[in-house]
Order: C-alpha cells, then structure tokens, then sequence
C-alpha cells in the first residue's frame, strides 16, 4: 500500500517535471513522444517488487523516479502535468510536503534508530507478550555486528535485556539470555558491561532451569562472557560454575545439547589456561569427580559428544597441575580410549560418516599419544 502510494506521488512528480518542462518549451511535447509507449497497469510494479518489499525493488529514489516515468501513459502524465499547472503555489507546496512526508517514511531506519525502537518495547510494561518476544529477537539480529553491541549499553539497551532474564515466561528469558550471549562474543567492552551488571550468577543459575531451552541459552551465554575474559572467569569459578559443569557433565538424564555445550565451555576454560601459562590454575581442574566426567562422556553413543569429550580430555591432560596417575587410576583413561577406538572401528563400516568417525579417531590418537608422555614425564 506504502509503495502504491508513494510511486502516485512518484508520477505526481514527474507530473510536476514534466510541467516545468512544458513551461519553458511548449514545443517539445508536441513534436515528439516524452516518454515509452504506454503498458498494462500490471506493469507499474517493477520485476522483482514481490522480493523487495522494503524498498520496492529499486536501488535508489532516483531510479525509481526515472522507472515510474518510463513506464506511465505518455498522455495522461502531460494530462497531469497541465492539471497541476493550474495548482495554486499553496496547494502545490502541499503536494509537495506530502511527497516529502510519504518519502521519509519509506527511508530504511538506521540500526541504532532499529534498537531504540525495540528497547522502548521492552521498557514498556504494557508490551505483549509476542511483541516482546519480537523485540528481543530484533536486538539478536542487530547486536551481532561488535559496534551495534556496544551501543545497546549506551542506548539504555543491556539494563532492558538484562531485566528480561527476570520474566515470567521461559521463552523470553532464554531469549534475553541468548542476545546477551550473542553481544558478548569476542567482545570484551560489552563483557565488562554484563560483569559490572552482575548478571553472570543470574545466567549459571537458569542453566539448571527445568526449560531445556533456557538452559542451553544462558549456557551459552555464560560461555561466551567467560570466553578469554580472566575477571569473568573468577566469578564464574566464584559462584559455582564449576559445579554446574560437573553436574551437568555426570548426569546422563540431562539433555544432550545441554552437555555438548558445557563439555565445549570446560574446554574453552582449560585452553585459555594453556593460552596464559603464566596464569595460576584454578583448583577446579583437579576436580577428580569432574575429570572422570569428562572420560566417563567417551563411553557416550552420541558421537559428537565423543569427540568433544576428547577434545576436553585433550586439553586437561595438558595443564600443569592436572596428574597423570588421576587420569590413570581413577578415571581409566587407558581404558576409556581402548573402548573408544573399537567403537569407531565399528563404525567405520558405515560410509556416509567414516569421514567424521576418522575425524574423530585422528583426535584419539592424539590424546592417547599425550596421555602416555603425561605418564612418563610424572
């Protein structure tokens, strides 16, 4: 309808245009045709109008000035254009504005202006439920760029999402939990943010929600805020996160996606100590019950949670404190890997994922290989 009307005021336009041409040279329409041959009504929507509903197909006002002249009735626009000759400076200066307003209108908002928007919605206590969850969503999309994510704070952003992760209904706080996690990705500006909001005990605690997907969210979201960040990393440790991972990690009931996630955060945590070795290690990582987790997850028949588990096993046998005779006597390791490689064998047999299952079994290898020179050097 916004595009109907606005290609109207288009013509009313070209009218005009054409009317001051008029003015000057009241002989050249009368020697020859202005514009192209006259076309079905159907034809005043552009090819692709139907892809485009935003801007109507065209790439600039522009072109869709120069579109909506080529493709009009050459006489019922001289038509007009005498018809708005006789228009009074007034009522012409009316028309004008009206063009104007119309075109304001259809001009694509910035992201900011977008977030604003969105992040009124969410302050609103009288916002629906959908139109909440539709802000939220919104602010996913716009967050993901690093310099959009910093301006939610700015923009009184990160205090509305943050308040979401308090609402009644589990939909909208995995929601918010999910954008905050979106915003924190390999951005230590908005992860500073979050940790000054002291959000992060808010997030570990709606992992344990009975809402799978709340879950999964905030899980998410707390590993993208402990990601490479040392200070979030403290008060992840300092307010039980390492428990939640561990009882996450040995309790088998718990939805896969939800272990495959903290089995991918664990990791993260032991890489960024093998990243900063001149960082002390958290008492954490010689958790015995969590180290036997971890292997425990070899024996899984998922095999994506397999090969995370040995990725985790991969990067735990690397720290400086973590013991090779825990991995041996406690955890049987040596064991865990021997039952590992058969299982793959097996699967080998099946060819549309003996690609993956090498995948997987080159990583075995390779534990195997660091866990016996762990073993020598202790």
């Amino acid at each position: 309808m916004k595009r109907t009307l606005l290609l109207a005021l288009i013509l009313f336009t070209a009218a005009t245009a054409v009317a001051a041409v008029a003015e000057t040279d009241n002989n050249l329409t009368s020697r020859q045709p202005l514009l192209s041959t006259a076309v079905d009504e159907s034809d005043l929507l552009p090819p692709d109008a139907a892809l485009s509903d935003s801007d109507g197909g065209f790439p600039s006002m522009d072109s869709m000035l120069h579109w909506a002249i080529s493709h009009s009735d050459p006489e019922k626009l001289k038509e007009s254009a005498q018809s708005h000759q006789k228009l009074s400076p007034s009522e012409l200066q009316k028309r004008q504005l009206e063009i104007k307003e119309i075109m304001e209108k259809t001009k694509m908002l910035s992201d900011a202006e977008l977030m604003k928007i969105a992040i009124k919605d969410l302050n609103n206590a009288s916002t629906s439920l959908e139109d909440r969850y539709r802000a939220l969503l919104e602010l996913l999309e716009l967050v993901e760029p690093l310099d959009n994510a910093n301006d939610l704070n700015k923009l009184g952003g990160l205090h509305a999402v943050t308040q979401e992760l308090k609402h009644y209904d589990s939909g909208i706080r995995a929601t918010a939990a999910w954008v905050l996690g979106k915003a924190s990705q390999n951005n230590p500006t908005f992860q500073q943010q979050v940790l000054e909001l002291g959000v992060l005990s808010r997030l570990i605690a709606m992992v344990k929600s009975s809402s799978i997907e709340e879950g999964i969210k905030a899980l998410y979201a707390v590993s993208a805020l402990t990601r490479n960040n040392l200070a979030n990393q403290e008060l992840f440790y300092a307010e039980g996160g390492g428990l939640m991972l561990q009882d996450i990690l040995r309790n088998a009931s718990i939805d896969i996606k939800l272990r495959r996630k903290a089995v991918l955060l664990l990791t993260d945590l032991a890489d960024y100590q093998l990243e900063n070795v001149n960082k002390d290690e958290p008492p954490f990582f010689n958790n015995q019950d969590l180290l036997k987790s971890v292997v425990d997850l070899t024996a899984s028949t998922d095999l994506d949670l397999q090969e995370k588990a040995l990725v985790a096993i991969k990067s735990l046998l690397q720290l400086r404190t973590t013991k090779a005779r825990v991995f041996r006597d406690l955890c049987a390791l040596g064991d865990a890997l021997n039952r590992t490689k058969e299982l793959l064998h097996d699967l080998m047999a099946d060819e549309d994922q003996r690609d993956y299952v090498m995948d997987v079994e080159n990583v075995r290898i390779e534990v195997e290989s660091i866990y016996h020179r762990k073993l020598e050097n202790q």
